[in-house]
């Protein structure tokens, strides 16, 4: 019998194969393994440590030495000074002399002449008589004395006419350098009128006609000689003649006043009590005009007495500081002193030689520190040594120190690595 084929077949059954899983166990170091990679570790990870210490110990050392070497560069001292100061009354009489090459307390005398008009309504018309005037400067090239000439000395015009001086005067004599001696004066025509009015003219001392000195005096004269009126005119009341001098003197006083003073030399003091306004009656004229006005003119000098501020500060220490040592001073305030001239009422300034006078007030004495030997005597002394040498210098009442560094204990050796601070008050 034939095999059925189909049926010898078999049916194999197949399946997925599963995947091998392998698995790798570690083994578990020892304890004496485990104990040697520990000790390994360690002395890694302390190298590490020590290194970087080290590294910080460097970096340490370089800025302590970078600091340190900075403190030299930029060492010194610092000294801030608070100067001594007092203030006391003051109500001293004095006196000074024109004479600045004597010793003792002198003055200088300014000078500085004006005039000032304004024109005003006149009143009635009445037959006036007015007189020319005007300013000479008188020179004596005769001798080395000087030479007194009363009040209406006559002086002869180049024009041929008289004109006399309106106050006493003494022309001084020759200087050592053989500059002829000079003095100003007003002048009046002998007569009233127009003929006496006169562009600049010399003139000779008609008293002195037929001598030596008729040659060796002589004068000038300052600008016009004007004024000169005989007719009619308005009148000017004695009212008006009072109130409108009065006007001009004070407009005439502020604008010399003001002249004077912006031409103070430094160094010195013009006390604002000692400036004089000298306007002698007969150096103002009323002129009258074609419309029936009147021109007021007035003529004047202003004198005011000028002061060394070192010589008048050093009298004025002497005088009020008690057991004064010359120490040097100066007084900001000194110019707000008030100034009063003794006889003023009497003083010819033309020709002054000497005043009296009285200064009073609260002046302020401050005392100047010699900075340069201050900073000499603390050239290499010790730090303790610094009251010792403040002790020595009377002029400062206080003083703060710094030195650097903070930890040095002596003074520099090079005068420049010192600074020295004054701080006066203002």
């Amino acid at each position: 019998m034939s095999r059925n084929l189909l049926q010898d077949m078999v049916k194999i059954k197949t399946s997925t194969p599963k995947p091998i899983i392998i698995r790798v166990k570690t083994s578990t170091s020892t304890p004496v393994m485990e104990r040697e990679e520990e000790k390994i570790y360690k002395k890694i990870k302390k190298s590490d440590k020590k290194s970087k210490y080290r590294l910080y110990f460097v970096a340490l050392i370089s800025i302590v030495f970078l600091l340190f070497a900075l403190s030299f560069l930029f060492s010194g001292a610092k000294i801030i000074v608070i100067p001594k100061v007092k203030e006391i009354p003051l109500n001293e009489n004095l006196s000074a002399i024109k004479d600045s090459s004597i010793p003792g307390l002198s003055f200088d005398l300014a000078v500085i002449s004006g005039e000032e008009n304004k024109t005003i309504q006149g009143g009635e018309e009445k037959n006036v008589a007015i007189k020319a005037t005007g300013t000479v400067l008188i020179y004596n090239s005769y001798s080395s004395s000087s030479q007194t000439l009363d009040v209406d000395t006559r002086l002869e015009g180049s024009n041929g006419k008289i004109y006399k001086t309106n106050k006493k005067i003494t022309v001084p004599g020759i200087t050592k350098n053989g500059k002829p001696g000079s003095v100003g004066v007003g002048i009046y025509a002998a007569e009233a009128g127009e003929k006496y009015n006169s562009t600049p003219l010399d003139f000779e001392i008609f008293g002195f006609k037929g001598t030596p000195k008729y040659s060796k005096f002589y004068a000038r004269s300052k600008g016009e000689i004007t004024g000169g009126f005989k007719g009619k005119s308005p009148v000017v009341s004695s009212l008006n003649k009072i109130t409108v001098i009065s006007e001009l003197k004070a407009t005439l006083e502020n604008k010399l006043s003001k002249k004077i003073t912006d031409q103070i030399p430094s160094g010195f003091v013009l006390f604002k009590d000692a400036i004089f306004l000298n306007i002698d009656d007969k150096n103002a004229s009323f002129n009258p005009n074609k419309d029936g006005t009147v021109l007021v003119n007035i003529k004047g000098t202003l004198y005011g007495f000028l002061f060394d501020e070192k010589k008048l500060t050093t009298k004025i220490a002497q005088d009020i500081i008690d057991k004064y040592d010359g120490s040097k001073v100066y007084i900001p305030n000194i110019r707000d002193l008030i100034f009063s001239l003794s006889d003023k009422e009497s003083i010819s300034f033309a020709d002054i030689k000497s005043i009296n006078f009285s200064l009073s007030g609260t002046p302020k004495i401050i005392w100047k520190v010699d900075e340069t030997k201050f900073i000499a005597d603390m050239l290499n002394r010790k730090k303790i040594d610094f009251n010792l040498i403040l002790a020595q210098y009377p002029s400062i009442d206080t003083a703060q120190l710094v030195l650097r560094p903070f930890w040095k204990t002596s003074f520099p050796n090079k005068s420049s690595s010192i600074q020295v601070i004054v701080n006066y008050p203002k």
